[in-house]
Parts: structure tokens; sequence; C-alpha cells
């Protein structure tokens, strides 16, 4: 993993915390706050999970297609690209990227299964137009590390098998916050595993601390992940999301 990664688009791209809670300033006009950026982002990656269980495709593509949509919204406003379009472009767009093709025609069938609001309705011809788009904000980098390359083996060598379930489950959630755009990502796996030994009080400090990484990073990061979950009630009120997603063109 970690020469490929260190040569990658991906790691010269890692962001400063602070970049993603900057609010575009065509946002910042219709009345958009870094909190309201937050929960969009939100609303909008399990609005991705959720197209993605219909349309059957591997939790890599989903990762993949969650992590060009934040991508995206680094560099670009909502205001110009609408989230409700640009959820189902980018699980087009990752499909493709993860070499399992989904037609355009199947997402736009299933968006009004998924969502009954019409606001989310959208024709083929759209998709492809806003793939252009997502594919010039992303400067044409498509390929995604993601922390389960590596999280297989680290749970094996850390004696951890048994863990794996809840580890990736974890490992999941991240896709929920921005944390695969500012850091590399076995330390988002580590800082995962980091957590599911401390719940399971499992001892694993002597195993921690023999590997070449900064254990103050991993436990921020794992912290991090904790925070969320503190939030994640209040992330998830549907009002506070319709709020915000009313805020959008």
């Amino acid at each position: 993993m970690a020469a490929d990664f260190w040569t990658s688009s991906q790691f010269k791209q890692l962001l400063d915390p602070e970049e993603l809670n900057a609010v575009h300033p065509l946002d910042k006009e219709r009345g958009i706050t870094s909190e309201d950026y937050k929960l969009i982002k939100f609303h909008i990656s399990n609005y991705i999970v959720k197209l993605a269980q219909y349309i059957k495709v591997r939790q890599r593509v989903v990762a993949t297609a969650i992590t060009y949509m934040r991508r995206v919204y680094a560099r670009r406003s909502m205001t110009e690209y609408n989230p409700r379009l640009v959820a189902p472009t980018c699980l087009y767009l990752a499909a493709k990227a993860e070499e399992s093709t989904v037609q355009a025609r199947l997402l736009a069938f299933y968006i009004k299964k998924v969502q009954s609001d019409e606001k989310y309705r959208c024709e083929i011809k759209e998709i492809l137009e806003m793939e252009m788009k997502i594919l010039e904000a992303l400067n044409y980098y498509l390929v995604v590390f993601h922390p389960y390359r590596s999280l297989t083996q680290l749970l094996q060598d850390a004696g951890m098998s048994d863990s794996t379930q809840q580890t990736w489950g974890v490992v999941n959630d991240t896709y929920k916050m921005d944390l695969i755009l500012v850091h590399p990502p076995h330390l988002i796996a580590l800082a995962c595993m980091y957590i599911a030994s401390v719940q399971k009080d499992k001892e694993n400090t002597a195993w921690f601390e023999e590997l070449r990484v900064d254990m103050n990073v991993v436990k921020n990061i794992a912290m991090e992940i904790l925070d969320f979950y503190d939030s994640y009630k209040l992330m998830s009120d549907d009002n506070r999301i319709s709020a915000a997603m009313n805020k959008l063109p």
C-alpha cells in the first residue's frame, strides 16, 4: 500500500481540516454555513449508500463515490454542483472506475425508489452532463486508496481477526466524515482498529507501539471518529437536514 499511496495524487492532495470547513463564497451568499456543509455532505453520503443498496455494488464502489463527492465540494460550490445530482453521478463514475459498471438509466430509475422528493429526480442526460463536470473538478484523478486495502492484513498481524466485522463497520462510518481527504488510509484503518481494541478491552498496546507510525495521530483520528458518534443523533435530525437542503438552489 505504502509505495503506491505515497506517490499517488491522493497523497499529494491531502487537505487541512480547516480547508474542508471553508464555505464557498457562492454558498455563503445563500446563507449556507459550515455546519450546513457538514449536514448536507452527511445526508448525501447516506443517499449514496441507499442508492448503492438498490443497484447492488461493492462497498468499495460506495466508498469511492463518497470520496469523489467530498473531493468535489472541497473545490466547488453546492450552488453550482447540485448535491442531489452529484450523488448519483459520483456513484455512476465510481462504478466505472472500480470496474463495476452501472447503467445511468438504472440509476435514474432507482432514484425514484429511494427518494420520493421530486427535487432528486433526474434524467440520464443530466447524469452524463454532470459526469463531465465532476471529472473536471477531480482533475481526472479517479484512483482512490481506501483503508480496506490494508485492514485485513493489519487485523491478522495484530491477532484481531475476531474484530474484523466491527472494525470494518467503523471504517464504513468514516465515510460520513471527511477523514479520507485528510489522512493516509492506513492511519484511518489503524484508528478504527484502535477503537475496536479499546471497546473489546483487548490489550494491543505493544503491537501498536511497534508500528512505525505516530500513535498520537492515530489516537487523534480515533477521537474524531468517537466525537462523530457522539454527534450522530444531531447529524441525523431530519429537520436540520431539510433546513440545510432547502438553502440549495
